[in-house]
């Protein structure tokens, strides 16, 4: 891509982001977004196809990252599993530091998501994450009850319930706007406060 064209386009996506968390999805228009990229509707087509396309552009590279940090995560923890470790080892990586890692770095697309999303193939992505996640801790819950572990009987909607609370809880600092000192205190104060729950859920505490 020539110099003069990648210039315009970071140009281009610097308005798409700005209109879309300014009026979310369905109230931007491409007619606004060229206006803040300084260029007319036609010249935005030339970058994308629809309006779909320059959102799902946004957001799709930290939807990828956290499908594959979760993932990681998931087969990190059978393998300790696997390997008896020690209960803190298994719990030293936590949902915490997907937040950490992956969201933070990009925290104007996860608002996308969170909160501008609708009307868009990923306005439901959150609910579908906390529904994956719930499907995950129930079949390790199953898997460690195999393996001798006192673990505790929960069902689908209990842990659907805490679950929610758990990622509202990690979330609500971005969604504000909140400054990096106070959100990574904000996700040390959650992190104590679920972490012994869910360690007894899992039969680890």
């Amino acid at each position: 891509m020539p110099r003069d064209k990648t210039l315009s386009h970071i140009r281009v996506n610097e308005a798409i982001k700005a209109e879309f968390l300014e009026k979310g999805f369905e109230a931007a228009s491409i007619r606004s977004i060229g206006a803040r990229a300084g260029m007319t509707s036609a010249g935005l087509y030339r970058h994308y196809a629809d309006k779909e396309a320059m959102f799902n552009a946004l957001v799709e590279p930290l939807v990828d990252d956290i499908k594959k940090w979760t993932r990681r995560h998931t087969e990190k923890k059978y393998l300790l599993l696997d390997e008896t470790a020690d209960k803190n080892e298994v719990f030293g990586e936590t949902f915490i530091d997907l937040v950490r890692e992956v969201i933070l770095p990009k925290r104007d697309e996860f608002k996308l998501l969170m909160t501008c999303s609708r009307g868009t193939k990923y306005e439901n992505f959150i609910h579908d994450y906390a529904l994956f996640g719930q499907k995950e801790i129930l079949k390790a819950i199953r898997y460690m009850k195999k393996k001798g572990c006192p673990v505790e009987d929960v069902d689908e909607d209990e842990l659907h319930m805490l679950l929610s609370a758990y990622l509202t809880a990690c979330f609500e600092p971005i969604i504000h706007d909140c400054e990096e000192k106070k959100i990574n205190k904000y996700l040390n104060a959650i992190q104590e406060f679920f972490m012994p729950g869910w360690m007894k859920i899992m039969g680890l505490n």
